[in-house]
């Protein structure tokens, strides 16, 4: 997965993804919002929560926020396959879909606080700006030393893919000391190498290894996680029940930012659709 948003952020369009940045928060927080609401009204209806109860409001919350995020590696390879991770919409949904998950521990942190007093909200929050204060220090690290190292070294672009690589890592290993998803500073790392000129020919290195191997495993890998679950009719039939709230409202919050921010219907719907990607812990929730 890391390897997966390495390459999504190599062949991110920057100036697309600046132009549709204010675009991709409103989707977002929509795409939180209404999810997060979506959650709760299911849970609680479902399992006739009393709402003068802390702890069956705690719990009908905490579906709703897991309902918030959105699986970005998912949404990328789907766009990747289509042809559509660039342009307008591409850049609107990658974009909205980083800041989801984004905004997704930023809830999930403040749901888990209230039943927990070890946990900070604004801890987690400095953890995150740190984060990204890091990033852009790193980045103007790496351009500086690689653009150096580069004009020395032009006959081997081999060696430009392999420290690359290394950058993707070490930034995914920033991500997830500040409490990032590892993906986020993998992404981050391609979006640094995205304005260089070997861009084209690391980027076709990658998109191998990726595209052949590592995302079939991947894709794998969550199938086999379902694997052994023993749920009950109850369970089964709720499942499906937050399965479908987790589509529609993802539809109905997206699609709704889009149109505030003068996307036109198709374009809108096309958000929408895009941000839906379900997560296997969307699924697996009701066996916790």
């Amino acid at each position: 997965v890391i390897l997966l948003m390495f390459c999504a952020g190599l062949e991110t369009d920057l100036s697309e993804l600046k132009a549709n940045g204010v675009a991709s928060f409103i989707v977002a927080m929509c795409g939180v919002i209404v999810p997060l609401a979506g959650g709760f009204i299911a849970y609680a209806l479902y399992f006739h929560v009393d709402v003068s109860s802390f702890h069956g409001c705690m719990k009908a919350v905490f579906v709703g926020t897991v309902l918030t995020a959105t699986s970005v590696s998912i949404t990328v390879e789907t766009l990747r396959e289509l042809g559509h991770l660039k342009g307008k919409v591409g850049s609107t949904i990658l974009g909205a879909a980083i800041i989801d998950d984004i905004l997704g521990i930023i809830a999930l942190t403040l749901i888990t606080s209230l039943a927990d007093t070890s946990v900070h909200v604004a801890t987690v929050l400095i953890k995150i700006v740190a984060f990204f204060a890091v990033a852009i220090g790193c980045t103007v690290v790496y351009h500086v030393v690689f653009t150096k190292w580069r004009k020395r070294d032009k006959k081997d672009l081999r060696r430009h893919v392999i420290i690359s690589f290394v950058f993707c890592l070490l930034m995914a290993y920033v991500a997830e000391l500040f409490g990032v998803a590892d993906i986020t500073g993998a992404f981050v790392a391609g979006l640094a190498i995205s304005s260089e000129k070997d861009v084209k020919y690391i980027s076709n290195r990658f998109e191998t290894l990726s595209y052949m191997f590592l995302s079939p495993v991947f894709f794998a890998s969550i199938g086999l996680t379902m694997n052994g679950i023993n749920m009950n009719g109850k369970m089964v039939l709720f499942t499906v029940l937050l399965l479908a709230v987790a589509i529609i409202t993802k539809i109905i919050g997206c699609g709704l930012g889009a149109k505030v921010c003068k996307y036109t219907n198709q374009e809108s719907l096309q958000i929408a659709m895009g941000m839906i990607s379900v997560s296997y812990t969307h699924l697996t929730l009701p066996t916790t």
